[in-house]
């Protein structure tokens, strides 16, 4: 196996990890994470990308994206309150101007990409 495909299975089990632990966590988006893992396990392992777009509760959770058909509403809000939370609480501990310009305009741009991606709606059981 080489280093790119070891670390691609590990960064996506990492991500996996990552969005279980969101479900129960506000604070914490399951969506962008089981995103991840399905691209790191689609460049690496065809067994566990399958695994996850087939699992019946996290495929469900993948698959819209996948299929083209957009993001949830509710995750939309959700990845966008995280995701500034998070940036406002570094750019607080870091105290450096410049990191808060950074963060700023980083997270301007994420957030009008995610905005700007297909709306779904969707039961609100799934995150």
């Amino acid at each position: 196996m080489k280093f790119k495909q070891c670390f691609l299975i590990a960064l996506g089990w990492l991500a996996v990890a990552l969005g279980i632990a969101g479900i129960p966590l506000p604070v914490l988006p399951t969506t962008p994470f089981l995103l991840l893992a399905a691209w790191c396990f689609a460049k690496s392992s065809p067994r566990f990308h399958r695994w996850l777009i087939e699992h019946p509760k996290l495929g469900p959770i993948v698959n819209p994206w996948r299929e083209g058909r957009g993001i949830p509403h509710h995750v939309k809000r959700r990845i966008l309150i995280a995701m500034w939370l998070s940036m406002g609480l570094s750019a607080a501990i870091v105290g450096n101007p410049r990191v808060a310009i950074m963060l700023l305009i980083s997270g301007i741009c994420v957030s009008i990409y995610i905005i700007r991606q297909p709306g779904l709606q969707s039961p609100s059981s799934s995150r």
